[in-house]
C-alpha cells in the first residue's frame, strides 16, 4: 500500500510538472520569437546605417550600465544568477531580468557590439520557469522547472528542441545529466520550439551534401579537427574569464570601463571591414556554408572582438559567435586537412560550441538538427574529441565539474 501511494505521488508530481512545463514552453516560445524577430530587424537596420550607429556604441554602453545600476538589482549577473539559484546559493531571479536583458541585448546589437543571443534566451526561460515554479511544493520542483525553462529558452530561439533538452540537462555540472528534469524539459523545449516557429521566427539550417566516407584516414582527420576545435573553445573560455577579471580590476568603475572599451571597439569595428565582425556573426556563418568569402583570420578576429565586447559589460551571449568562430575556422583549415569546406565548417560549428560550454551531447544534436542526422557519427567523433581536449573549461564560470 505504501509503495502504491509513493507511486501515485510520483506520477501526480510528474503530471503537475509537465503541465507547468507546457505553460513555460508557450510563454518562453512567444518571448523568444519576439526577441529574435526584433533582433533580426535591428541587425538589418544596423547594417544599413552602420557608420552612423557604431560611433555611438560607448554611449549605448553607458545606458546599459545605468539601467542595471538603477533598476537591475542583481539581474546583471545573468547566467551566473541562474546557476546560483539552481545550486541553491541564491533564492530568487527577479522578473525584471527578462525585459532588461532583452532591451540591453537589442541595444548592444543595434550599435554593433559583437555578441550572441542564446544567453538572453536561456535567461528568459530560466526566469519565467523560476517565477512559475518557485512556490511549488514538489521535491526539487524549482530546480527541475528551472532546467526545463533553460531548455525551452535555447530550443525556442534556435528551434533545436533535442539539443535544448540536453543543453539544459548537462550545463549545471559537466559530466552529469539532470535526468530528473527530462520529462518537463522535453515538453517545455518542444513546445517553445513549435511556438516560436509558429510565430514566425526562422530557423537556421543547412543540408549538407558532402560525400564523406567512414574510413581510418577520414576519422583521423576528424579527430585532429576535434583536438583543434577543443583547444580553441577552451581558449575562448579561458580568455573570456581572464579578460572580464582583468578589465574589472584595471578599470574599477563600470561606467568608465564600458565607455573606454566601447570607444576602442567602435574604432575596431569601423576599420575592420566596416562591421564584418559586429553582431551575431550570421553573415560569416552564411558565407561559410555558401562558398562566400571567408578570410583565414575571420575566426580569430570574431574570437577577440566577442571577448572584448562581453568583458566590457555589453549584453548578449556567446553561443552564436562560437558557431561563427567554429565555422570560419573549419573553412580556414578544410583545404589543409583535405575535407569539404561545408563539412569542416559544420564540424567547427558544433565542436567549438561544445568545447567552450563544456558540453558533449547538446552539440551533437545541434549538428543533427541543423545539418542532418546522416552525419551524426562524424559529429559524435569531433565533439567527443573536442570535449576531451577542452581542459574542463567553460564560458560559464559557475558550472560545476564532476
Amino acid at each position: 500500500m505504501i509503495k502504491l501511494k509513493e507511486m501515485f505521488i510520483n506520477y501526480r508530481d510528474l503530471i503537475i510538472l509537465g503541465g507547468i512545463a507546457l505553460i513555460i514552453g508557450l510563454l518562453v516560445g512567444g518571448i523568444d520569437s519576439l526577441f529574435g524577430r526584433v533582433l533580426l530587424e535591428i541587425t538589418d537596420f544596423r547594417n544599413k546605417h552602420f557608420y552612423y550607429l557604431i560611433p555611438l556604441l560607448p554611449l549605448a554602453g553607458l545606458f546599459i550600465i545605468f539601467l542595471y545600476t538603477k533598476i537591475g538589482k542583481n539581474s546583471i549577473k545573468g547566467m551566473s544568477l541562474l546557476f546560483s539559484v539552481g545550486l541553491k546559493e541564491e533564492q530568487a531571479i527577479p522578473k525584471r531580468l527578462v525585459p532588461l536583458v532583452i532591451l540591453n541585448t537589442w541595444i548592444t546589437h543595434l550599435f554593433g557590439g559583437s555578441a550572441g543571443r542564446e544567453g538572453v534566451a536561456v535567461q528568459i526561460g530560466g526566469a519565467v520557469a523560476h517565477n512559475l515554479g518557485s512556490k511549488l511544493n514538489i521535491k526539487n520542483g524549482d530546480r527541475i522547472l528551472l532546467i526545463a525553462g533553460m531548455g525551452a529558452g535555447f530550443a525556442g530561439l534556435f528551434q533545436t528542441p533535442i539539443a535544448g533538452v540536453f543543453f539544459a540537462m548537462e550545463i549545471f555540472t559537466a559530466g552529469v545529466l539532470e535526468y530528473r528534469a527530462l520529462f518537463p524539459c522535453i515538453i517545455a523545449a518542444f513546445t517553445a520550439s513549435f511556438t516560436s516557429h509558429a510565430l514566425g521566427l526562422e530557423k537556421f539550417s543547412f543540408n549538407l551534401t558532402s560525400v564523406v566516407n567512414i574510413d581510418v584516414l577520414t576519422l583521423l582527420k576528424i579527430m585532429l579537427l576535434g583536438v583543434l576545435f577543443g583547444i580553441v573553445g577552451s581558449l575562448f573560455a579561458r580568455l573570456l574569464h581572464f579578460s572580464k577579471s582583468f578589465f574589472s580590476k584595471f578599470i574599477v568603475n563600470p561606467y568608465l570601463k564600458i565607455f573606454i572599451i566601447g570607444c576602442l571597439l567602435s574604432i575596431l569595428f569601423l576599420v575592420l571591414y566596416g562591421g564584418r565582425y559586429s553582431g551575431l556573426g550570421t553573415n560569416l556563418i552564411e558565407a561559410s556554408f555558401t562558398k562566400g568569402k571567408i578570410y583565414e583570420f575571420d575566426w580569430g578576429l570574431k574570437f577577440l572582438l566577442t571577448i572584448i565586447t562581453l568583458s566590457a559589460g555589453f549584453q548578449g551571449g556567446e553561443v552564436t559567435p562560437l558557431f561563427t568562430i567554429g565555422s570560419c575556422l573549419g573553412v580556414a583549415v578544410a583545404g589543409i586537412i583535405g575535407l569539404p569546406l561545408e563539412f569542416a565548417a559544420a564540424l567547427g560549428y558544433i565542436a567549438v560550441f561544445g568545447s567552450a560550454t563544456n558540453t558533449m551531447i547538446a552539440p551533437i544534436f545541434i549538428g543533427a538538427e541543423v545539418f542532418g542526422y546522416d552525419y551524426v557519427p562524424y559529429f559524435f567523433v569531433v565533439t567527443a574529441i573536442a570535449y576531451v581536449f577542452n581542459g574542463n573549461k567553460s564560458i560559464y564560470s559557475a558550472q560545476k565539474t564532476y
